[in-house]
């Protein structure tokens, strides 16, 4: 989908990277990434994830760098905990805003787990969740340093966090565990992502990764029992926090 607002914005200076975080590499996501079937998706994910049909309409595969990073390294950098995640990056390689979530709310607690359905009302809020990212990165490519989406210096530092000891420890065993999958040693791997999960909890990254490293799972939805059951015990916690435009500058 964002293929739709690369091409509207480009010229006027925008670049997108997407990085996709998964251990198994190019046969998890390569056929999602270019999916050729991609406009023939049905609409209830467009409700789902809250695109506006015009939109969604004219989605289509992305031109712009699409990379797979194996060892979550692009996360631990920037402090990513779940996906999509977006980062904006001045020209001067300045971050303005430090990484949110890019127009996706909380809509897994509305939806029907076996349709995909969603209310309407939860449809039309999730749309105005997007349409308010979606616009504020129009307002900053447009005005740059200018735009009150750009954040200050001090603003990104406070709404960033660095890493904890417990963060620290939790990426040496996702490094861990990514040596031994690719020695084929599974069940080891499996062990050092889930003391990743135990030690990171608010790393969805982390939680999607540890119950995705079985052959059969690989580049399935992430949408078993066990993700539902993680997802139920958050209880009145957010699973995609929004992202927060009351500050400007």
């Amino acid at each position: 989908m964002w293929q739709v607002i690369y091409e509207e914005l480009r010229n006027q200076g925008l670049e997108i990277i997407a990085v996709a975080f998964d251990t198994a590499g190019k046969p998890a996501v390569e056929a999602k990434i270019r999916a050729a079937d991609c406009r023939e998706r049905p609409a209830v994910l467009a409700r789902l994830m809250g695109w506006a049909p015009d939109l969604w309409d004219r989605q289509s595969p992305p031109t712009y760098p699409c990379l797979i990073d194996e060892g979550h390294v692009v996360a631990e950098l920037y402090g990513m905990v779940n996906v999509p995640q977006g980062v904006w990056i001045d020209e001067a390689g300045r971050i303005v805003r430090p990484a949110e979530s890019a127009g996706t709310s909380d809509m897994v607690r509305h939806m029907n787990r076996e349709t995909f359905e969603i209310p309407d009302a939860a449809a039309a809020s999730g749309a105005a969740v997007r349409n308010t990212y979606i616009d504020a990165l129009r307002d900053w490519v447009k005005n740059g340093a200018a735009s009150p989406y750009a954040l200050s210096a001090k603003e990104v530092k406070r709404r960033m966090q660095g890493p904890s000891e417990a963060d620290v420890r939790a990426a040496t065993h996702v490094r861990l565990g990514r040596y031994l999958y690719g020695k084929g040693a599974l069940e080891r791997a499996k062990h050092h992502f889930e003391e990743a999960v135990r030690l990171c909890p608010k790393s969805w990254n982390y939680r999607r990764q540890a119950m995705m490293l079985d052959p059969e799972s690989v580049g399935e939805l992430n949408a078993g029992p066990n993700f539902w059951s993680a997802v139920d015990a958050l209880g009145s916690e957010p699973f995609y926090a929004p992202a927060d435009f009351s500050v400007a500058r």
